[in-house]
């Protein structure tokens, strides 16, 4: 929480304004934030939310999401929150969508709405934790697909996620949002990986 962290993504950095990541590639969405660092203790509690049925933590999270990022929640005035979205057969199989989770309960406190419909995953793709940096974002390539029916008069967009490491996920959202005509997108995680 205390560390300097990149401009763009959130992630924590050593010195200067932006990671090598963000110095590298160009991203398309706006500015990031991840709260907690993706380290043993915080993979261990994610694992648990995600795949043990541990939903009692999304609580916690989403409290801690709303606390710690309350100075850029200001800045970004979104008008509408969208979760990531898991394609509908892993759904199936853990039984919910944990970002949707944490995005009600952080637009509770924003006293903004959540659009599940806006953003759809329209390929199951193989879990990123296997992948390279190179093949997650193949991975991902045509995964995604916004429907501007949904984002009618929708100009600016918090996107929530449980955790960023390469942004290849909140990349291709954040396109996929641009291309249905939204203006501007950030996005808010529980968790931030080290710098690939």
């Amino acid at each position: 929480i205390g560390h300097p962290r990149c401009y763009k993504c959130g992630k924590p950095i050593e010195t200067g304004e932006y990671c090598r990541d963000c110095q590298k590639h160009r991203h398309m969405y706006e500015q990031g934030r991840g709260i907690f660092v993706y380290d043993g203790i915080m993979r261990r509690s994610v694992t648990r939310y995600k795949y043990y049925g541990c939903r009692e933590y999304g609580d916690f999270y989403a409290r801690a999401m709303y606390r710690y990022a309350q100075k850029e929640l200001r800045e970004w005035k979104p008008d509408l929150i969208v979760p990531v979205p898991v394609h509908r057969s892993k759904e199936r199989q853990r039984g919910f969508n944990q970002a949707a989770l944490l995005a009600e309960k952080i637009a509770e406190g924003l006293s903004l709405p959540v659009n599940t419909r806006g953003l759809r995953r329209i390929h199951s793709t193989a879990p990123q934790k296997k992948l390279g940096k190179y093949e997650r974002g193949e991975n991902l390539k045509h995964a995604f697909v916004a429907d501007a029916l949904y984002l009618q008069g929708v100009r600016r967009v918090l996107l929530i996620d449980d955790i960023y490491t390469t942004g290849s996920t909140v990349n291709y959202c954040a396109g996929a949002l641009k291309q249905a005509g939204i203006e501007k997108v950030w996005f808010l995680t529980l968790c931030t990986g080290g710098v690939f």
